[in-house]
């Protein structure tokens, strides 16, 4: 099994580089390119990432992948698991560690979060000089010298779950973000807040008023139009799902000005909520935002699309695979946005092995059902559509 949390495109340099960091149950975790938009894929026989001898750790995850600016086309970042910084100035073929941030006092201080011990973002300003990087759980770091030394940012930033709320490191910072157009102006969202700097991270304050929730994952940026990010609200940290809008969020739909409130981006029914408009999938598969600009590939996020015909949709209520877009609320949708399932509901430890949608369920001794519905579809004894 294999998983890909991190992309990025580079289109510097007269060509399109896609860079993916991979994870293989079997093969370990690594930096992918490929020239020709993913025909083909090259990793360095070494492998691109690999921690020097002498520091006693091993790569477990790449969280982030960022190409530098265009004057300098042969750079690109990586943010990594455990907590570390790597630079390549070859396009992303081979990676040196970051020795300023490895060795910094602070880091047998740095926990891990849920997702493990990452440095999940990085943001570098034109001149090349000026790097930000987030981490969960340690918070923001800046460093003015091109990433020779480092300085936590985090003046503002909450750490509730700290016996000092306020502390100078240690916040769970979840994802941060440049804007675009107005320099030294930062968004960063908090593991329960969301916040804007307007200093290069020198203060952070709460723009989180009228979100319906204040946690989440994504921090979004336009790539062009200044004043403009976009987030995804989760109920919260013990419920990680999308928080629908109400009737109480509203307001334009530029949150970074000063002054200015939230808006949902997506308001189409049964799409999944945001705030801004960033392009988001419905459980149907179509896009329901098709103003917004791509999003950075290299942000991760917090719900999946798959296109796969495989993909399992299913009613939360009886388990049924749902054979075409259905009017019953399905069972990954949760809370359910639409009225009760009709269906008689059945035990949570059988599901559906074929898309035949039949109402009926499996005894609950767990042997396989010959169901007259799944007989008329199927022919025979319905292939055994249930089972444990």
């Amino acid at each position: 099994m294999s998983e890909v949390p991190s992309i990025g495109i580079d289109t510097r340099d007269g060509r399109t580089r896609i860079l993916v960091g991979v994870r293989s149950e079997h093969w370990g975790p690594t930096v992918f390119h490929s020239d020709d938009l993913g025909e083909t894929w090259n990793e360095p026989e070494q492998g691109a990432i690999r921690f020097p001898e002498g520091t006693d750790a091993a790569l477990e995850r790449v969280w982030q992948i960022h190409p530098d600016a265009e004057s300098r086309p042969g750079v690109v970042w990586a943010g990594c698991e455990p907590i570390s910084v790597w630079k390549s100035t070859d396009g992303g073929e081979h990676f040196e560690l970051n020795r300023g941030l490895w060795d910094h006092p602070h880091r047998g201080e740095w926990g891990a979060g849920y997702g493990g011990a990452a440095a999940h973002s990085i943001v570098v300003d034109n001149t090349g000089e000026k790097v930000h990087v987030a981490m969960s759980t340690g918070g923001v770091y800046r460093s003015l010298d091109g990433g020779s030394s480092w300085e936590p940012r985090n003046k503002g930033i909450s750490a509730y779950f700290m016996p000092d709320p306020n502390p100078e490191f240690g916040q769970c910072v979840h994802k941060i973000a440049a804007d675009s157009a107005v320099d030294g102006r930062l968004y960063a969202q908090n593991h329960h807040g969301v916040y804007r700097s307007d200093d290069d991270a020198e203060n952070w304050e709460s723009i989180a008023d009228g979100l319906p929730a204040d946690f989440g994952f994504v921090m979004l940026t336009h790539p062009g139009r200044a004043g403009t990010a976009w987030v995804i609200p989760l109920k919260a940290d013990g419920e990680r799902i999308p928080r629908r809008a109400d009737s109480r969020s509203t307001g334009p739909t530029t949150p970074a000005r000063p002054g200015s409130a939230w808006t949902p981006g997506c308001p189409k029914r049964n799409s999944i909520p945001c705030f801004g408009t960033p392009p988001v999938l419905t459980r149907q598969r179509r896009p329901v935002c098709t103003s917004a600009p791509a999003a950075a590939a290299s942000t991760p996020a917090p719900t999946r699309a798959n296109t796969s015909p495989r993909w399992p949709r299913t009613c939360r209520t009886c388990c049924a695979f749902a054979p075409r877009p259905c009017p019953v609320p399905l069972c990954r949708t949760s809370p359910c946005p639409g009225p009760p399932c009709p269906r008689p509901r059945r035990a949570p430890e059988f599901r559906a092995r074929n898309p035949c949608g039949a109402a009926q369920c499996a005894p609950a001794a767990g042997r396989r059902a010959v169901l007259p519905d799944c007989a008329r579809r199927h022919g025979g004894d319905g292939g055994g559509c249930w089972t444990r």
